[in-house]
């Protein structure tokens, strides 16, 4: 037998595959911010809120219902008639149904702004309760989107920053980044991930928690018009500042690992 050459192939793989031949992931933060939407999504999330406030302090609840319910198709009409992606407009159809339907069987407009805030202290309490099982339920998502050993955002910069980049482009990911193959020590292993992801999980609970706890505050005082704004403040354009944040820290953590 005579030992493979550097030519035969063996031990070799395209870049961007592990050792079985698959593909690895490759995240990009630009298509996870224009999956919010911008500006145009945050306008097309409170746009039902706003419409059913307006029109409850107009006509009464009822009128209220109708509107929220006609801005929410609206929307998702022009999406289909554009040919854009209607996944936001489904799932916000989908959540003013629901909101409807309880202020509708209970007869009281701050009943409208239930399903949101149990949602946001429910999944407060969840992202908390993930940290003392050193399971991190953002490590869990940024892991699965985007494993670190990969280094697929290890050179990827900030929007604003890009123009200091050559040619406005993104500097290149570390040399043999993508080359990598998983390694044996797990990302749980690793002290200064499961920390940073700690705080970051520790970050959004604390976003959805104050969204809940303002909007309950709110609800008992039975205060519609405030209820309204709170829902579109600590709404999406909370949340893109809380994002921006933790995609800065990911990438951080990406080039900390390909590095070691």
């Amino acid at each position: 037998m005579t030992a493979a050459g550097p030519d035969d192939g063996v031990g070799e793989r395209p870049a961007g595959t592990d050792e079985r031949g698959r593909t690895a992931p490759v995240f990009d933060r630009d298509v996870l911010l224009e999956q919010l939407g911008g500006w145009r999504g945050m306008v097309d999330a409170s746009l039902p809120t706003i419409a059913f406030v307006v029109a409850n302090g107009i006509g009464g609840l009822r009128t209220g219902i109708w509107a929220a319910v006609g801005a929410a198709l609206l929307v998702f009409l022009l999406r289909l008639l554009r040919k854009e992606s209607i996944q936001q407009a489904v799932s916000g159809l989908f959540a003013v149904g629901i909101a409807v339907a309880i202020a509708s069987a209970s007869g009281q407009a701050r009943d409208f702004f239930v399903l949101g805030i149990v949602r946001s202290m429910v999944v407060g309490v969840a992202l908390l309760a993930s940290i003392p099982f050193r399971w991190p339920l953002v490590g869990v998502a940024a892991e699965f989107l985007a494993p670190s050993h990969v280094g697929s955002m290890a050179g990827h910069a900030l929007p604003w920053n890009r123009a200091r980049t050559r040619g406005g482009q993104a500097p290149a990911p570390p040399a043999g980044a993508r080359e990598r193959t998983v390694p044996e020590r797990h990302w749980r292993d690793d002290p200064r991930l499961v920390r940073t992801y700690a705080w970051l999980t520790v970050l959004w609970a604390a976003t959805f928690l104050l969204r809940g706890g303002v909007q309950w505050v709110l609800y008992l005082a039975d205060e519609v018009e405030l209820l309204a704004t709170s829902s579109v403040v600590l709404g999406l354009p909370l949340t893109a500042v809380v994002l921006a944040v933790t995609l800065w820290a990911v990438a951080r953590l990406h080039r900390h690992r390909t590095a070691g």
